[in-house]
């Protein structure tokens, strides 16, 4: 039996409950009980009709045991609209129904199926809704011009047919009512659902970002460590001096690498706050030659890079900074060149070394190019890389200069 239940065994699912955006916070995934606006209508009717009662006294029967045990079903029935509102829709129509088909006075009983049907359009179950209202208004019709011959009060006359105008148009109205509110609470949820999804999307591509500034920052740094331990292994014992000074190299290079790893992880743990130090741009383009001098690679610097946006100047160090890595690491030359070039609102860099290849992987297939095309395509740049038709190894980045002027111009 436990099993029959877990799948959903008993009264198909659309009987039982509203659409997802509905009020759930009950145990489980069961909405609440409406206690109190139950009791609140329920005494309303009651309230209402003992006044009705004496208002239309000698026009329509007087309130009995019967009357106010159909009035007691009817607003207890509301207790229900949000576990069954199909069921609590239809309830209240019957119960109305046998209350009017009895002769007893018009008055507030019509509040109970308004509620019902506004919790059941609201649900979602438009068709249950409409076909209930349609059912209590046919109902109502037959009652007072066919069948008020033989049902109490004795003695009574047809009703005017302007009063089922009157009570067809509040059923149209409750409905109509019932719609707009659905509609609206279904925009309300599909909103909900966007911002969500864009929030999600906003924290992958930090956690990308932030991949992408490890990778860059560690990859360059542990290269030029890799290269400076390997001269002072093989210069230990014939110059201790030289390899003093590659030990010293890779001691500013792993410290100025924690800095920055540090600097990283201080904004993915709080990313509302401001970063304390700036993020690195082609200002550092010196700081980056000369590590990789020390690594033993002569980088030659034409052009001077114009003023760029903060995000242009970081992928634009990072680019270089990769390319640059990717000659220590991949390259037989010890010679690069970087160039920087302004071409209208287009930077144009591009690094060059003379090769040859010292590795398989030499042609750009890891994760350094891929990274150095996604910062570009990020900015709605462009990254090409590949050899060069005479040897070596060419990177050509085109990244706009102001983009947040450019995205403003694509608008």
């Amino acid at each position: 039996m436990d099993a029959q239940h877990e799948r959903g065994a008993g009264p198909p699912r659309w009987w039982r409950h509203g659409p997802p955006w509905w009020d759930r916070r009950g145990d489980e995934d069961r909405p609440r009980w409406p206690w109190r606006s139950t009791a609140l209508i329920t005494a309303f009717v009651f309230i209402g009709s003992n006044f009705a009662a004496h208002a239309q006294e000698g026009e329509r029967a007087a309130l009995d045991p019967f009357a106010r045990a159909l009035l007691l079903v009817t607003g207890a029935a509301l207790l229900w609209r949000r576990r069954h509102p199909v069921a609590v829709v239809f309830c209240t129509a019957a119960t109305t129904l046998v209350y009017l088909g009895a002769g007893y006075p018009y008055g507030p009983v019509f509040l109970a199926v308004a509620v019902a049907c506004f919790s059941a359009l609201v649900a979602g179950h438009r068709r249950a809704a409409w076909a209930a209202m349609a059912t209590l208004w046919a109902g109502h019709v037959l009652v007072a011009h066919w069948l008020f011959r033989w049902l109490p009060p004795s003695g009574d006359d047809a009703a005017p047919w302007g009063q089922e105008i009157v009570i067809a148009t509040w059923v149209v109205a409750i409905v109509a009512l019932s719609e707009l509110v659905r509609t609206r609470r279904e925009q309300w949820a599909r909103d909900r659902a966007e911002r969500a999804e864009a929030a999600k999307r906003r924290a992958d591509e930090e956690r990308l970002r932030m991949a992408r500034e490890l990778h860059d920052v560690l990859a360059h740094s542990i290269s030029v460590i890799n290269v400076q331990a390997g001269v002072g292994l093989a210069l230990l014992d014939s110059d201790p001096e030289q390899a003093r000074a590659a030990l010293t190299t890779i001691k500013d290079q792993s410290k100025e690498a924690l800095g920055e790893v540090r600097q990283v992880l201080d904004t993915l743990r709080t990313p509302g706050d401001a970063p304390r130090t700036p993020a690195p741009g082609l200002d550092r383009l010196p700081e980056l030659v000369e590590q990789a001098a020390s690594a033993g690679l002569t980088v030659e610097v034409e052009g001077k890079p114009p003023r760029l946006s903060p995000g242009t100047d970081l992928a634009a160090f990072r680019i270089v900074q990769e390319a640059l890595t990717n000659v220590v690491r991949h390259s037989g030359s010890r010679h690069a060149r970087v160039l920087l070039a302004r071409d209208g609102r287009t930077l144009r860099l591009r690094v060059d070394d003379d090769g040859p290849a010292t590795g398989a992987d030499a042609g750009g297939g890891g994760n350094g190019l891929a990274g150095m095309r996604e910062r570009a395509a990020a900015l709605g740049g462009t990254i090409e890389a590949g050899p060069r038709a005479d040897g070596g190894f060419r990177v050509l980045a085109a990244l706009p200069i102001d983009v947040a002027r450019t995205k403003e111009e694509d608008r």
